[in-house]
C-alpha cells in the first residue's frame, strides 16, 4: 500500500489540523506518517523562540523528502517559516501531492512569511487541491483546475443531542470558538445586552481563552474548551450563536460553529456571510443581517413555541447529518487523499 505522509503546521490540539486531517485519519483508520512541526496549538513567534532546538529539528525534518511512491497531504502550510518553497518541494515531483486548506489564506500577505505566498505555491504544485467551501475552491481554481470541495465535517455522535426545548428559568445562548474569534461577540454586544434585559438571557462562552469582553462579562458564563467536554455542553443551551463580520476573510470561513450547533440539535443563529447563509437556510436557522436585526431575532427566538424551536433543532441536526458529516463525505475524502 502506498504510504501517506501528512504535514500540518499544528498538532491535534489545534482546531484546523484536528478537523481537516487527524479526525479523518482516526475515523477511517488510515495509516499515515504524520509530521506536525512543533505539535502545538500555535506557531506564534514567542512559541517558536521558546524551543530553538525543536524548531531546528522540525525544519531539518521537512528537508527529508518522502519516498517517491508516497502520497503527501499538506494542510494549510508545512512550516511557519516558509515562503512556499517547502510546500512546493513536498507536493511536487513524482509523488502524488494533496493540498488542503480551510481559510482565505490567499488574502493573508502579512509579515516576512506570508501565508498567501505559501498558499499560491502549494495550490500550484499539488495534484489535488481540497478546499473547505466553494468560495475557497473558486480562488484555488484560478491556479489549479484540480480542486474538490470537502467541508469541515463533524460527527453528530460526538455531541449530546438536545431533547427538551422548553425555556428554563434562565434563557441561555451559547458561543463556541477559539480565543482569536471571541471579539466577534463584541460586534453584537448591544443586541446581547438588550436580550438579557428583556428576557434574562445569559451567554455561555466555550473557549480556551479568558479575555475580558467588556460589558458582556456581566452576562457571560465561561466554560473551558476541552476535547472531552465540548460535545456535552452545547445541548444545555437554547440557541447557538455565530456572529461574523462581512469581509473577504470571513466569506472564506467554513461555518464550523453552526455545524457544531446542528450536531447538538440546538437552533442556530448567525450572520449570513459566506457559507453560513447556506447552512442557516438548510438548517432552519435565523440569519440577522444587522445589529438591530440581532436584537429583534434574539428576543423573538425566546418567544417562539417549544415546538417551533424543536423544529429548528431537528432541521439543523438533519442538515449536518446529510450534508456536513464525516459519513456524508467519506468516499470523497478517501478518493481525494488515498486514491481509493
Amino acid at each position: 500500500m502506498t504510504a501517506l505522509h501528512t504535514y500540518t503546521s499544528y498538532g491535534r490540539s489545534a482546531g484546523s489540523a484536528r478537523v481537516r486531517v487527524f479526525d479523518w485519519l482516526d475515523r477511517l483508520e488510515v495509516p499515515a506518517v504524520t509530521h506536525s512541526y512543533l505539535d502545538g496549538a500555535t506557531n506564534s513567534g514567542r512559541s517558536l523562540l521558546k524551543s530553538p532546538r525543536r524548531l531546528l529539528a522540525a525544519e531539518v525534518e521537512l528537508r527529508r523528502r518522502p519516498p517517491r511512491d508516497a502520497r503527501v497531504l499538506v494542510s494549510r502550510q508545512a512550516s511557519p517559516l516558509s515562503r512556499g518553497g517547502v510546500e512546493r518541494r513536498l507536493l511536487g515531483g513524482e509523488r502524488v501531492g494533496i493540498y488542503d486548506f480551510d481559510d482565505a489564506l490567499h488574502l493573508d500577505r502579512r509579515g516576512p512569511f506570508p501565508k498567501a505566498a505559501i498558499w499560491r505555491a502549494a495550490v500550484g504544485a499539488a495534484d489535488v487541491v481540497i478546499a473547505g467551501n466553494p468560495t475557497l475552491a473558486e480562488a484555488a481554481s484560478r491556479i489549479n483546475p484540480r480542486v474538490t470541495v470537502i467541508p469541515s465535517c463533524v460527527d453528530p455522535a460526538d455531541y449530546s443531542r438536545k431533547t427538551s426545548f422548553e425555556i428554563g428559568e434562565t434563557p441561555r445562548a451559547i458561543w463556541i470558538g477559539s480565543p482569536a474569534t471571541e471579539g466577534y461577540l463584541r460586534d453584537i454586544e448591544s443586541a446581547l445586552l438588550y436580550a438579557h434585559e428583556r428576557t434574562g438571557m445569559r451567554l455561555t462562552v466555550v473557549s480556551a481563552g479568558d479575555a475580558e469582553l467588556g460589558p458582556l462579562d456581566a452576562i457571560v458564563d465561561r466554560v473551558a474548551w476541552s476535547p472531552q467536554t465540548f460535545g456535552a455542553v452545547l445541548a444545555d443551551a437554547d440557541l447557538g450563536l455565530m456572529p461574523t463580520p462581512d469581509s473577504a476573510w470571513s466569506r472564506g470561513k467554513c461555518g464550523y460553529k453552526l455545524l457544531q450547533y446542528g450536531a447538538a440539535g440546538i437552533p442556530m443563529m448567525g450572520d449570513p456571510v459566506g457559507v453560513n447563509a447556506e447552512i442557516l437556510r438548510r438548517g432552519d436557522g435565523i440569519a440577522p443581517e444587522s445589529a438591530d436585526d440581532w436584537a429583534d431575532a434574539l428576543t423573538g427566538f425566546f418567544s417562539e413555541s417549544a415546538t417551533r424551536r424543536a423544529e429548528r433543532g431537528a432541521a439543523g441536526h438533519r442538515t449536518v447529518r446529510d450534508h456536513y458529516s464525516f459519513s456524508a463525505w467519506e468516499s470523497v475524502w478517501r478518493q481525494a487523499v488515498t486514491g481509493s
